[in-house]
C-alpha cells in the first residue's frame, strides 16, 4: 500500500524510521517531508501535503507524525476530507480504521518508543474499516457537515 508521511522536527527521526519500517514491510512510503532535520521548520506545510496527497490518491493512508501529534492530527484535519486520528495504542490505531474509517494516523514521536510507534502503524495500515452502518452513518455526517456545513439533525 502507498503511504504518504509528513512530519516536523520533532518527529522526524520517527518519520524516518517508519518509511524503513514500511519498505521493508513491502508498503510503498512516500515521504513528504522534510527532507533534512530543521529544529525551527513547522509541520503545516508537510503534514498537509500528506494529507492531500491521501484524499489526491484514493485508496492509500497517510502518517503525519510530531513531538504529540495533536497538531499534526488537526493540521491534517483541514484538509477536505481527511479523517486524521491521534494512536498512543495498538487498539486505538486499530479502532481509528475500524471505526472511523480513519485515512491518516497522527503520532507523537516525543510520546512512545519507536518500536510502539511501528506496532500502532502496523496496526492502523492492517485494519480495514468494518462498513457496519451504525459508524456508516456517523461517518456520511462527518462528510455532509464538511460539504454543507449544517449540523446533523438532533434525534
Amino acid at each position: 500500500m502507498r503511504v504518504y508521511l509528513g512530519s516536523d522536527h520533532a518527529g522526524f527521526e520517527l518519520k524516518e524510521a517508519l518509511v524503513a519500517s514500511l519498505r521493508e514491510a513491502g508498503h510503498e512510503p512516500v515521504d513528504c517531508g522534510p527532507a533534512a532535520y530543521d529544529a525551527e521548520d513547522d509541520y503545516p506545510p508537510y503534514v498537509m501535503r500528506a494529507a492531500q496527497k491521501v484524499i489526491d490518491e484514493p485508496g492509500t493512508l497517510g502518517i503525519v507524525i510530531g513531538g504529540s501529534g495533536n497538531g499534526e492530527q488537526i493540521a491534517a484535519n483541514k484538509v477536505a476530507g481527511v479523517r486524521a486520528a491521534l494512536a498512543w495504542t495498538e487498539e486505538t490505531a486499530r479502532l481509528a480504521r475500524q471505526h472511523n474509517d480513519a485515512n491518516v494516523l497522527s503520532l507523537g514521536a516525543r510520546e512512545y518508543s519507536v518500536t510502539d510507534a511501528v506496532k500502532f502503524a502496523k496496526a492502523f495500515l492492517d485494519t480495514p474499516f468494518s462498513e457496519e452502518p451504525r459508524h456508516a452513518r456517523r461517518i456520511a455526517m462527518l462528510a455532509d457537515y464538511e460539504k454543507t456545513g449544517e449540523l446533523p439533525p438532533l434525534p
